[in-house]
């Protein structure tokens, strides 16, 4: 039996009490249905349930109840109709594509995207006559001018990765609507403890819940939320297309919703002190962080999101005599509590050098526009002390 309240819950009340289905055992903790498919009562049952008569699990490609309680989960999280999840987050990227897109249509993005969602579109996307086109993310009109006839999905990051730039959501959603186009919004950086990008009216909030969701670098996993007519869609091609994320992988995801809030609360906390303190430290040219006043876009920020997040990016100050590169990897290397991974989202807090890895494969030119230079550095705040993670940059850079 599903749980479901007959008054509106909190955010956090959802996020433990949401989506829940036990089994006859009546088991406390869900239980994981790690099986590849499900038996029949009869051939009668199987031919209703193949047909779409009969509601009920049939192959855990398509249908599992692991799967469908972090989808409904999430969903009540995101305030959404219905969600669809997927292996990992490109997966969900490259299931909206297939699913919304073909042939001569084009869609409309940004430069200032995850450097592994431009290699996507520009290497995989491209070869099925689609083509790309790009606007300033915090610059409405470029959006409206940069539309095409041909243009059918808008899709977006915001915040950015990793310079945590702002979309008008709001203004995006407006401008989409009247042409006519589906908007997706990548909310990864704030979850839907921060951030409900349908709320704006954005048509899909699009997951790599192999970050924040999960939460402690354990599992892949993504997940789109929406319009369930568009979510209908998206199942279709799914049955077919074999995008599936695991029922292992959909109970740990499912269940690390339960301190979703917890974390990303703590995550914020921390890496706004982070960012006050780095923007103080004269070793540093800039802080990207949507919490800060001094944030070019920190009021629309703070209408859109409830806190400013975790991630924390700033450009180095270099020697004349020592390349920024250099510098910003002796920084890196000199750190003891920060891990050196591409991923972000963990408990852990973890640091990397984009223009030498997340985006490396991205072209000069694209990665100019969107502002990745040489003596950038990301951070992705965990949930140590924060003191003791000043301390340790502090160190890092002398």
């Amino acid at each position: 039996m599903t749980t479901k309240g007959t008054r509106k819950n909190s955010f956090a009340t959802k996020a433990v009490r949401h989506g829940t289905t036990r089994s006859v055992f009546g088991e406390h903790s869900e239980a994981i249905f790690q099986t590849s498919s499900f038996i029949f009562n009869t051939a009668e049952e199987a031919a209703q349930r193949f047909s779409g008569d009969q509601d009920g699990p049939i192959y855990s490609r398509f249908t599992n109840p692991n799967i469908e309680m972090f989808e409904e989960r999430l969903a009540s999280l995101e305030n959404a109709e219905a969600s669809c999840a997927t292996s990992t987050g490109m997966s969900a990227i490259m299931l909206t594509c297939l699913t919304f897109l073909k042939s001569g249509d084009r869609i409309l993005a940004t430069p200032s995207l995850f450097g592994a969602t431009i290699q996507a579109f520009e290497t995989v996307v491209k070869k099925f006559d689609i083509g790309i086109d790009y606007a300033h993310l915090t610059d409405s009109t470029d959006w409206e001018a940069k539309l095409k006839p041909s243009t059918k999905l808008i899709f977006l990051e915001s915040p950015s990765n990793p310079l945590n730039e702002i979309a008008d959501l709001k203004k995006i959603a407006e401008l989409s609507s009247k042409a006519g186009i589906i908007s997706v919004v990548d909310n990864c950086i704030c979850t839907p403890a921060l951030q409900n990008p349908t709320a704006f009216g954005i048509d899909l909030s699009l997951h790599s819940a192999t970050k924040f969701i999960d939460g402690q670098g354990r599992s892949l996993g993504g997940i789109i939320a929406g319009n369930k007519n568009l979510i209908r869609e998206l199942k279709k091609t799914m049955r077919f297309c074999g995008f599936s994320l695991s029922p292992f992988n959909s109970w740990l995801l499912f269940k690390s919703l339960e301190t979703l809030d917890v974390r990303m609360n703590q995550h914020s906390r921390s890496a706004k002190k982070i960012a006050e303190w780095l923007s103080k430290d004269k070793r540093v040219n800039a802080v990207h962080y949507p919490g800060l006043t001094s944030h070019p876009q920190y009021e629309l920020a703070m209408s859109q999101q409830k806190s400013g997040g975790a991630l924390v990016s700033f450009e180095i100050k270099n020697p004349s005599d020592e390349s920024a590169q250099a510098r910003a990897w002796k920084i890196i290397d000199n750190m003891t509590l920060f891990s050196r991974t591409g991923n972000l989202g963990d408990t852990r807090s973890t640091v990397t050098h984009p223009a030498t890895t997340t985006h490396a494969k991205v072209e000069t030119k694209t990665k100019k526009l969107a502002g990745i230079t040489d003596g950038l550095i990301r951070l992705s705040i965990g949930l140590e002390d924060y003191e003791d993670l000043i301390l340790d940059l502090n160190e890092a850079m002398s």
